[in-house]
């Protein structure tokens, strides 16, 4: 079993670079299409397996090519892929617009990802046995709130990214953790139009907020109150589709590993700002190689 398992989605992302969003009723030129795999539960089991995590990965795809070449993904990166079912639904996808300045456009339709909502024993059985239960909101709440409880139970460390953003149930929240929502969402899931009282907001009800907030990096609170601030390193962006999953599924992995929380932070970011400067969402991950090198000043 593993010590990090992600319940998650996993999606083909189709993606076109363009350079603005159309108008509606408008036609435009794109000037390239590529597949690739995505979702926000594979983009963070395999950020996570690549940072050296030893990740286990509880999902559903069809019965169709874009299922296989997910499963394929997950298992080249050396995710656990017993809980990745087949189901009759088609895989999920998720249509992206890259624009020509980095920032991205995406229109989910989950497909297979929606298709299971309860836990059966075997995957039961896999979240028991873990030490990180980690989710997103492409996954159905009920099966992610049964999850928690049987994860909080055990003493299980849950890891939640609240996107897709939408309302949920105050007693899901006192089920987590470590919640990692990107600025915007932080505001709608706390109903508070500024970031910063979000974030101190929600870390009354959650046990710590990690919101990433892009090019300015990532605020952290903890007990209604920010703990730290961490700052961003710069790059230049070519893509930032990945970044937040990134970001979620590196800190996971080296809190996982042993590292206190100020190392999984900086480790985390420096993979985020990595990815951004590299096309796609789970291609542009980096190795622990490639993390450790900046880490140590090599790049």
């Amino acid at each position: 079993m593993s010590a990090i398992v992600v319940l998650g989605s996993a999606n083909m992302d189709l993606v076109v670079r363009q350079p603005r969003l159309p108008n509606p009723g408008e036609t435009m030129f794109g000037s390239s299409f590529a597949t690739v795999p995505g979702g926000k539960g594979l983009n963070q089991a395999v950020a996570a397996a690549r940072a050296g995590g030893d990740v286990g990965f509880l999902g559903a795809v069809g019965r169709d090519a874009f299922g296989d070449a997910l499963r394929r993904c997950l298992q080249d990166d050396g995710v656990d892929t017993h809980g990745l079912a087949e189901v009759d639904e088609a895989t999920g996808t998720a249509h992206i617009s890259v624009l020509d300045g980095g920032e991205n456009a995406i229109v989910v339709v989950s497909g297979a990802n929606g298709a299971i909502t309860a836990l059966d024993d075997a995957a039961q059985r896999r979240v028991e046995d873990a030490r990180y239960l980690v989710a997103q909101f492409e996954r159905p709440l009920a099966l992610i709130g049964e999850a928690f409880v049987v994860a909080r139970g055990l003493g299980i460390q849950t890891v939640l990214t609240p996107a897709p953003v939408q309302p949920v149930d105050h007693a899901l929240l006192q089920l987590v953790d470590v919640l990692i929502p990107n600025a915007q969402e932080a505001c709608e899931l706390a109903g508070i139009d500024d970031e910063t009282e979000a974030a101190v907001a929600l870390s009354r009800t959650v046990g710590l907020v990690v919101m990433t907030r892009g090019a300015r990096g990532a605020l952290v609170a903890r007990d209604g109150a920010v703990v730290t601030e961490v700052p961003p390193r710069a790059v230049t962006p070519v893509d930032t589709t990945a970044a937040g999953d990134t970001f979620a599924g590196v800190l996971v992995a080296m809190l996982a590993e042993g590292a206190d929380l100020e190392g999984a932070l900086t480790a985390a970011t420096v993979a985020a700002s990595i990815s951004v400067t590299r096309p796609g969402a789970s291609t542009s991950m980096p190795t622990r190689a490639e993390i450790d090198e900046v880490l140590t000043g090599g790049a």
